[in-house]
């Protein structure tokens, strides 16, 4: 068994890394930097700056030439300013769905949600626990219910014994039981929500799961510049063609469905999203290009101002 690294204070953390080829001027600053961000969150900013010993990955030999640790830093800044634009780019488009949902569903009756029977046919599908997928989330947001703190909750409480009507209890469900409530819906609801969206339902159902990992990554703090991203959303054959929707698991391409529903659904001047790619720390190290951004990102009509 190979023994457990041993501990390392901040000032022979920073002499690792310059013995490995990192340009560190302020050595002061340094220690300060690995004591509030941490050694391990900022070797997945360094890493692409690293060179091995050999050609399997093994080995760790020594940064390349122009690696620095400023470069490090606004490298995790960047990152920093991509997990705060989606949250706030994101709440935009859950507001919005969440609405749209509250109230295509309280069309055809407002409880209509409670009843597994008036829902879609995916509802009524077993799990291996031998339960519906209606009854796993009705068990999620009865507890959602049990534990909110909001007002209105308590008005329908005393009022009507706890039955809220579907507009008023999508605000206390979260991005999730959203996506799995629009996937139970009956198909007129899920497709008059994404014919706005100018999407098929299972389009855009698949765009909520996307995003709704995005958004997990996001509040998790993990990185999310140069990931590759587990789902590719379904796309249309004309997106399909698209530059910005060429690389969907990668970070450019995951903004891009937020650009585009923003733009679509006309939740804001979408310029927040174009500000973020420009505030790029552009270098030859790692490049604009590991978010998968194509060269003429700013000239594409999705991206233009």
């Amino acid at each position: 068994m190979v023994q457990s690294k041993q501990f390392k204070t901040y000032g022979e953390q920073v002499a690792l890394l310059r013995k490995r080829g990192m340009r560190i001027d302020d050595l002061s600053r340094a220690e300060h930097l690995l004591s509030r961000l941490n050694y391990y969150r900022l070797s997945g900013y360094w890493y692409p700056m690293q060179r091995f010993a050999s050609g399997d990955g093994q080995g760790l030999n020594a940064f390349v030439d122009g690696a620095t640790l400023d470069l490090v830093v606004e490298l995790y800044e960047f990152d920093e300013r991509f997990r705060h634009s989606v949250f706030i780019e994101l709440d935009r488009v859950e507001m919005a769905i969440r609405a749209m949902l509250g109230y295509e569903l309280g069309r055809l009756g407002p409880l209509l949600y409670k009843d597994q029977n008036r829902l879609g046919a995916r509802a009524r599908q077993r799990q291996k626990s031998g339960r519906s997928v209606h009854e796993v989330w009705l068990r999620k947001y009865e507890t959602a219910l049990r534990t909110s703190k909001e007002d209105f909750v308590a008005h329908h409480v005393e009022k009507y014994g706890g039955d809220i009507p579907i507009w008023a209890a999508v605000e206390i469900m979260d991005w999730g039981m959203l996506s799995y409530l629009y996937g139970m819906s009956p198909n007129i609801v899920r497709n008059r929500i994404a014919e706005k969206c100018l999407l098929t339902a299972p389009q855009l159902e698949s765009w909520m799961k996307s995003l709704n990992i995005l958004r997990n990554y996001a509040a998790h703090h993990a990185r999310m510049f140069n990931r590759v991203y587990d789902i590719k959303p379904k796309l249309t054959d004309e997106q399909r063609k698209a530059p910005e929707f060429r690389e969907t698991n990668r970070a450019f391409g995951q903004l891009s469905l937020i650009q585009y529903l923003h733009r679509r659904l006309e939740l804001s001047p979408a310029d927040c999203l174009p500000a973020l790619i420009e505030s790029y720390p552009h270098n030859t190290i790692v490049p604009l290009a590991r978010t998968g951004a194509p060269e003429n990102w700013a000239d594409l009509n999705l991206w233009k101002h």
